[in-house]
């Protein structure tokens, strides 16, 4: 019986390593993975003993990486480990700190605006102070990094900060316990018209979905029976939490996007579960050129479906999902594990190369005629493949979501770009502040629709924002200015509304000079009559 045993044993032994060594030479055979490595390792070992100076190998390898990545599409990507924590906490949607928007301003730490429910709105901290020491230290001078590195800290710790207020002429004195921050991903949401709501989204963090809900769930309360979304400039983020938005726009049992990977655990679809509170709301999508990834998973959804109306530009045209894979030092990279494609079909990447700039620059560079666009006869020359949405209209793939209504942003001239740049409006805005914001505060409290109404930008005004330009260094320039001057006057404005209610001060000013907006606002009927088209595909 031993001998027998022994016999079988080794048998089963000799079969079991014939296999593994079948499925070994496979791995390490033709393109396997193992020869590669060696080679790399004999490179940067040899460079490392010969090279003439000293070699820095964690910078080599970083680099080995990125340059690895960048062979395979524009949307693989390393990250450094000291830039995790930023990118983890814009993805979370939170991080630990005192809780404001801030900017240094000429060498001065600026409140822009405490963040709604964190220590520093608790405290009275308002929009326009001025941080002069953190603890027993000045912040004259103080940089970006300076910043984050004193203020912010583990929830629970304190720090004290001391304050410049206009129209106060003691210095104020606060404590402050840092706490969890959130980072909001819905910039704005308000009412437009007694029926129609507006709602902004920068990007897809882990809270949008939620951000999401509160804000039409606000909206509805207030009387809103029809919605502008405004996705423009979203650049993306997490699949999920598209889903889970569309999700609440579609009756049960509509494909709302699927992924297709070469290795089948990456394949996956999403299907509307019914559950959605917002199935009957009309709806206009505004979208753009930095519109991209989970953006253009709901507008290519709605669209699709005959849902509702897409208005603006054709999007970026990135149709690929990545996975972040963490290594052992702290840093990650981004792979792309699949394609995602709307419920018609479409892909929505664009074609791409090894020229990563060329890649960038063409979505920003479509001409583009304005105009109606239902049956997408902008789009009938284009080789890119042709699908149909389920209400029968012809749309392509390949290629971004271009809209159902073209509309083209405004375009500012260089003057106006460089106030922009060099923060002229913050800081004209800063001065208007220091003069007149216990005035601005009192006459309109609350009463944020008032302000866009009455508040105008003087010629004085004007003339101090050209004050500011000259020091900062940017030429004068009368013929840019007088052609942009509605947008120099709106930005001033809109900056001086966002110190007094956040981002919603703000987006409402600009609103008041975008003509996407306006047009959006123009095709809410429109938007009816294809929210009825899908009504009957029900």
């Amino acid at each position: 019986m031993r001998k027998r045993f022994s016999l079988l044993t080794m048998s089963a032994l000799v079969i079991l390593s014939l296999v593994a060594g079948a499925q070994l030479n496979r791995l390490f055979s033709g393109d396997s993975v193992l020869p590669q490595v060696n080679k790399f390792s004999d490179v940067l070992s040899i460079t490392h003993k010969f090279y003439v100076d000293d070699v820095d190998t964690q910078k080599l390898t970083e680099a080995a990486i990125g340059g690895l990545l960048g062979e395979l599409d524009p949307h693989s990507v390393y990250i450094t480990a000291s830039a995790m924590p930023k990118v983890t906490e814009e993805f979370q949607g939170s991080f630990e700190g005192i809780g404001i928007e801030y900017q240094v301003l000429n060498d001065t730490l600026l409140v822009v605006a405490p963040i709604v429910g964190g220590p520093s709105e608790a405290l009275g901290i308002l929009s326009g102070d001025k941080i002069v020491r953190i603890n027993d230290s000045s912040a004259v001078g103080i940089t970006q990094e300076g910043v984050q590195k004193k203020l912010r800290g583990p929830k629970g710790t304190k720090v004290k900060v001391t304050i410049d207020r206009s129209g106060m002429k003691e210095l104020l004195e606060f404590e402050i316990t840092r706490d969890k921050i959130p980072i909001y991903t819905v910039d704005a949401s308000f009412m437009v018209t007694p029926e129609v709501g507006y709602v902004n989204v920068n990007r897809f963090a882990a809270n949008t979905h939620t951000e999401f809900m509160e804000a039409i769930s606000k909206l509805h309360d207030a009387g809103m029976k029809r919605l502008i979304l405004d996705l423009r400039t979203n650049a993306g983020g997490y699949l999920e939490q598209a889903y889970r938005m569309v999700d609440e726009l579609l009756p049960k049992g509509k494909k709302i996007v699927y992924t297709k990977g070469r290795r089948s655990e990456f394949d996956d679809e999403f299907v509307s579960s019914g559950a959605g509170k917002y199935q009957d709301l009309t709806l206009v999508i505004l979208i753009n050129n930095g519109s991209a990834s989970a953006s253009e998973i709901v507008a290519g959804a709605i669209q699709d479906w005959d849902r509702g109306l897409i208005v603006g530009e054709t999007s970026f045209g990135k149709g690929l999902v990545q996975r972040q894979f963490e290594l052992k030092d702290g840093s990650a990279f981004r792979l792309t594990t699949a394609r995602y494609y709307t419920p018609s079909g479409r892909l929505i990447q664009r074609p791409y190369d090894t020229d990563k700039a060329k890649y960038q620059r063409e979505a920003f560079e479509r001409q583009e005629e304005e105009g109606e666009n239902l049956t997408h006869e902008a789009e009938k020359d284009s080789a890119r493949p042709k699908f149909k949405t389920m209400g029968g209209r012809i749309v392509y793939g390949g290629g971004g979501i271009t809209p159902d209504y073209i509309v083209k942003s405004d375009r500012l001239n260089n003057y106006t770009v460089q106030l922009r740049g060099k923060q002229v409006f913050l800081q004209t805005a800063d001065r208007i502040l220091d003069r007149q914001g216990s005035t601005l505060r009192s006459t309109y409290g609350k009463d944020v629709d008032r302000f866009v109404r009455e508040f105008q930008v003087t010629d004085a005004m004007v003339g101090e924002i050209q004050e500011v330009a000259n020091a900062k260094g940017v030429a004068p320039n009368k013929e840019q200015l007088r052609e942009d001057l509605r947008f120099i006057k709106a930005y001033t404005k809109a900056y001086v509304a966002r110190s007094l209610w956040g981002n919603e001060g703000y987006a409402r000013v600009m609103l008041e000079e975008d003509t996407q907006f306006a047009k959006a606002v123009a095709l809410v009927p429109e938007a009816e009559k294809i929210a009825k088209t899908f009504t009957s595909l029900k």
